[in-house]
């Protein structure tokens, strides 16, 4: 099963795209991508174990009782299932996570946090704040993960394809369920 987006070229992404004035490092954040500011995954194929959780549920989680050491983290906010990839609702609903939260998620060393949305914090400089404070832990932030509410429990180990010579900080990536 893939968890990567696959865009047609009429996707209004690429429209968006011809307006940018840096359309290289503006087309790496089309689709499912690693955003990477400081520093790239040293490996561009990843296998890893996955613990998923709900958006709705990260406040009430006690991530010291949680083992996503080394693992994938999975948070399903059901934005691009309900909204579709790039829709007004979809860039407009808030899947941010608060700092001292995301202290706490990185204190038990998830190797990637996936997300089914634009991202982990707001758009600008808190999205590129949050990304970054997970680089220096040594976690990366996949954003715009196709994830669907039915298959969720079959997801247990996936792997992870990232195009890590890519010139943007938005590094394209291939998701697929290994169990």
């Amino acid at each position: 099963m893939k968890l990567h987006l696959q865009l047609q070229d009429s996707h209004s992404a690429y429209e968006w795209l011809k307006n940018q004035a840096d359309k290289v490092g503006a087309s790496g954040h089309i689709g499912t991508h690693i955003d990477c500011y400081t520093t790239t995954p040293p490996e561009s194929i990843n296998i890893a174990e996955c613990v998923i959780i709900n958006y709705n549920e990260l406040s009430s989680i006690i991530f010291n009782d949680l083992n996503i050491k080394n693992k994938a983290l999975i948070i399903f906010s059901g934005n691009l299932e309900e909204n579709g990839y790039g829709s007004e609702e979809y860039n407009n609903k808030n899947t941010s996570i608060d700092v001292l939260l995301l202290q706490d998620i990185l204190k038990s060393k998830p190797k990637f946090i996936l997300i089914d949305s634009h991202g982990i914090g707001s758009h600008g400089k808190q999205h590129i704040a949050n990304d970054i404070l997970c680089e220096k832990s040594n976690c990366f932030v996949i954003e715009n993960v196709d994830i669907k509410k039915e298959n969720l429990k079959s997801i247990k180990s996936i792997k992870i394809e990232i195009d890590i010579n890519s010139k943007s900080t938005g590094k394209p990536c291939k998701i697929h369920v290994v169990n």
